[in-house]
């Protein structure tokens, strides 16, 4: 499985990579936002992306949509403090697939990673 993994913050993108390989996850391609990992998203195909919400120059949302609009159906899980119903309703309504909480554990990614894909 590959999976895209945007957040502005490296020490978070480095988290998230590390609860990833301890659940058997190791291609794994890193986006410093979501410009960035529109950019990857479009270069190569993906079995799924994680995002942040809040990053500069495209914000996860933003970058959600740009991969709804391009017609990809790629399981999007939102990786973010983001927890207000507005919010939650807003990306939902966007085509994100899933959310998850920072902080999480590793066995949280990975019971959102089994529910939505086939091994």
């Amino acid at each position: 499985m590959k999976v895209l993994v945007a957040d502005d913050s490296g020490v978070m993108r480095k988290i998230i990579i590390r609860s990833l390989n301890a659940v058997g996850v190791t291609d794994v391609v890193e986006a410093a936002d979501g410009q960035d990992g529109w950019t990857k998203f479009q270069a190569e195909p993906f079995d799924f992306v994680l995002t942040d919400w809040n990053m500069p120059e495209m914000t996860g949302l933003e970058f959600l949509k740009a991969i709804r609009g391009s017609g990809s159906t790629v399981p999007v899980i939102m990786v973010t403090t983001e927890g207000e119903k507005a919010k939650v309703i807003e990306a939902i309504q966007a085509g994100v697939t899933d959310y998850l909480c920072k902080p999480f554990e590793a066995e949280e990614l990975r019971d959102k990673l089994d529910k939505y894909v086939v091994a």
